[in-house]
């Protein structure tokens, strides 16, 4: 377990922005038969990059063993247990480095299913993933991330539905499982009210709680909340990222209709807003709509960050920051802190004497980076 004197984490989820040729899992098709083995050889050189860059949690990618639980692939349903040698070495690596891992399943794992085949293929999932990590040897604080579901037109049956996908669960499952209010149907409050009847874990998403909170649950007595499910000595978790507030720019089709009116001369309606004017013969045009504030921004506003750390002064939990640019997110953020809230970069253990290796990062982030372009599981999905 985390010592508790020990300063709090930041981290970032799967994809090493900062160095591209870093890859974080074996993505050959089927054919070509990936395997476990060498998605743990890949994220070797990712530990030695988080140590090199003193970043200290980090979320794998829920794909690093390829198929191992496709129901049509029987070829790779061993993976898991063929690579307990290297599960086992990875896991004493991170350890010794003092890496906190996780994972987090995509949005089609889902627990409370309608259909119990899906269920039952999202329980196999979730306990392919509890396995790797019992399978590394890490403690408790190493945990599997999920969300309630889809609503399937019934909020609270498919509420009580997640207890009873939970149920089902085997027990390596219930004990590395957390639950993580979301962004667009299951609340802070509904979190709490599953918590209360199973003991699920809870992790605190500070960006879901702006985008759904019809409770009106106080974020102090809430964060407060859900750190208490977790037990002592177990260091919790939460999520962090700050919305897109940029322009959102869709590609769209132009019509025969459109294209003989910009031939016309006519300019298009007053809705519609356009990167660019409209050229004659153009068949695609960049239509620009307002941000959606369930989108995670690339980078994380310092100030926003530490007006929230500020209000959680005397809490204890690690930071997962979901910016959209991962690890150069947390390159840039460190030295923002360092300069507009010693205070609270203090709390992560960062001082004026990272003050130079700061630099060397900002310099070399100016000199171009790039942000990652597929949503986040944690972004923005439309309701069902």
């Amino acid at each position: 377990m985390t010592d508790p004197a020990r300063p709090l984490r930041l981290g970032f989820p799967v994809k090493v922005m900062g160095r591209p040729e870093l890859k974080s899992q074996d993505t050959r098709r089927w054919q070509k038969n990936p395997h476990l083995k060498c998605s743990l050889e890949l994220l070797d050189a990712v530990l030695d990059y988080l140590r090199a860059e003193r970043l200290d949690m980090y979320r794998l990618s829920s794909d690093i063993a390829p198929y191992a639980t496709h129901p049509d692939m029987p070829q790779f349903h061993a993976m898991v247990a063929e690579s307990d040698a290297e599960l086992r070495a990875f896991g004493a690596k991170a350890r010794a480095l003092d890496i906190r891992l996780s994972f987090h399943p995509s949005q089609y794992v889902l627990l409370n299913a309608p259909d119990p085949q899906l269920t039952a293929k999202s329980i196999w999932d979730l306990a392919s993933q509890s396995e790797m990590l019992d399978r590394m040897e890490l403690d408790d604080e190493a945990v599997v991330i999920t969300h309630v579901g889809g609503v399937y037109g019934d909020h609270d049956a498919s509420r009580a539905r997640w207890i009873a996908g939970w149920e089902q669960c085997p027990e390596h499952v219930r004990r590395r499982l957390v639950l993580e209010n979301d962004d667009i149907r299951f609340s802070a409050a509904d979190a709490l009210w599953i918590h209360e009847r199973t003991g699920v874990r809870l992790v605190f998403d500070y960006q879901h709680f702006w985008c759904l909170n019809p409770e009106r649950l106080d974020m102090r007595d809430t964060l407060e909340r859900f750190l208490a499910t977790w037990r002592a000595g177990v260091r919790p978790k939460i999520h962090f990222s700050s919305p897109r507030t940029e322009l959102r720019e869709i590609k769209q089709k132009i019509t025969p209709k459109q294209r003989a009116a910009a031939q016309a001369g006519k300019r298009p309606g007053k809705a519609e807003l356009l990167k660019a004017p409209m050229k004659p013969t153009a068949r695609v045009k960049t239509v620009l709509r307002p941000p959606i504030w369930t989108g995670h921004a690339d980078f994380t506003n310092p100030f926003e960050f530490a007006t929230f750390m500020r209000m959680a002064e005397g809490l204890v939990f690690d930071v997962m920051m979901e910016g959209k640019s991962k690890d150069i997110s947390l390159l840039r953020l460190r030295p923002d802190l360092l300069r507009y809230a010693p205070d609270v970069a203090a709390r992560f253990g960062i001082t004026a004497d990272d003050a130079a290796q700061f630099a060397a990062d900002e310099a070399r982030l100016e000199k171009g980076v790039d942000a990652d372009g597929e949503p986040d599981v944690d972004e923005g999905r439309s309701a069902a």
